[in-house]
């Protein structure tokens, strides 16, 4: 198994008549040291299911295989979709087997239902690419039933070994004879100009995610990670603390891109934690953060006015939460948007 290098990039692109796009945000990594360094951050470790978004030409997809992972490629792109399974085949055949990829756009799932799991966890014969529209293979196996299952440690037994111990275990279901298995770990160069919504919904669709490592923007790192009292903690820090401790890991140089790109690039790491212990539900919290970001230099009375249905009202749930009026949105860590939105 080799990974990606500059001018492997390139024949790939040429040969497949790829031309990166701005509006889906491909950059392309060629550097193998940034892509085992993204690996080593990310901790994966052999047996672990990772979940990859916009695995593009396979530079990353290559390093989790590397390190022993199955992996889960979510590509939206109808060009890269197909052409991931033949660049892993051609790059590092004997790990093919522990891959599987979902032709969709990530913002679309709802579920692990939704995600295939690698052919080395299938049924015998059963593929391990599916296409978002129908949710199933081009050939279907007659096939529905639910079972719990170990990862197995390799892909070189084919087919389903049940019981087969790992270093980790996860839930699978089989319907129309693919294996469904939910995702522990999320690693993933995001599209910098979805980065944010594709990692909140993943963190609320797929509780099986325990740990998160994504490259974004440098700039949206920070409104990721940072925490309240900062200049850029905003909405994105403030909903992202819903489901896990945010931190930066590292930067990531303009130059192991192809196209160069004009922004800089940094990595996150996320852990999943409890959400605030409240008897309001996550959608009536976020209404509140919303709210508060909406008039950023506003004080909470005001600013949560349309909110609480005036100024008074707003004044009155901030007390009984035990915040001051006249602070503001982001001065609040996600425990005191929790009891505001519930004092209402």
């Amino acid at each position: 198994m080799r990974l990606l290098t500059p001018p492997d990039i390139r024949r790939l692109s040429a040969d497949a008549g790829v031309r990166p796009t701005k509006q889906l945000g491909q950059n392309f990594v060629h550097d193998a040291g940034t892509v085992r360094k993204i690996v080593r951050e990310a901790e994966v470790v052999p047996g672990d299911v990772v979940l990859e978004v916009g695995p593009g030409l396979g530079s990353l997809t290559l390093g989790l295989l590397e390190a022993g992972a199955h992996v889960i490629a979510v590509e939206i792109d109808d060009v890269m979709a197909p052409l991931l399974p033949r660049t892993i085949a051609e790059f590092a055949p004997e790990a093919a087997d522990h891959l599987a990829v979902l032709h969709a756009d990530a913002l679309t799932i709802t579920g692990p239902d939704m995600l295939p799991a690698p052919a080395s966890l299938q049924p015998d014969g059963a593929p391990a690419s599916l296409d978002a529209a129908s949710g199933l293979p081009s050939a279907e196996v007659e096939q529905d039933s639910t079972l719990e299952v170990s990862t197995v440690e390799s892909c070189s037994d084919s087919g389903m070994a049940a019981g087969v111990a790992a270093e980790g275990s996860a839930e699978a279901t089989v319907a129309a004879g693919v294996v469904r298995l939910a995702p522990t770990k999320l690693v993933a160069n995001l599209p910098y100009n979805v980065a944010t919504p594709v990692l909140l919904t993943l963190l609320e669709v797929l509780p099986s995610l325990e740990s998160v490592l994504v490259m974004v923007q440098a700039e949206v790192a920070d409104r990721i990670a940072e925490p309240p009292g900062s200049r850029t903690y905003g909405i994105p820090s403030a909903k992202a603390a819903w489901y896990a401790s945010a931190g930066r890991a590292g930067t990531i140089s303009r130059a192991v891109f192809w196209p160069v790109p004009n922004v800089d690039s940094a990595l996150v790491r996320l852990t999943r934690r409890e959400p605030p212990a409240t008897t309001a539900s996550r959608e009536e919290v976020f209404a509140v953060v919303d709210a508060a970001f909406a008039q950023r230099r506003k004080t909470l009375r005001a600013a949560l006015a349309d909110w609480a249905g005036s100024a008074p009202a707003a004044e009155e749930a901030l007390r009984v939460a035990g915040v001051d009026p006249q602070r503001r949105g982001e001065t609040l860590g996600i425990d005191e948007f929790a009891k505001i939105a519930e004092a209402r």
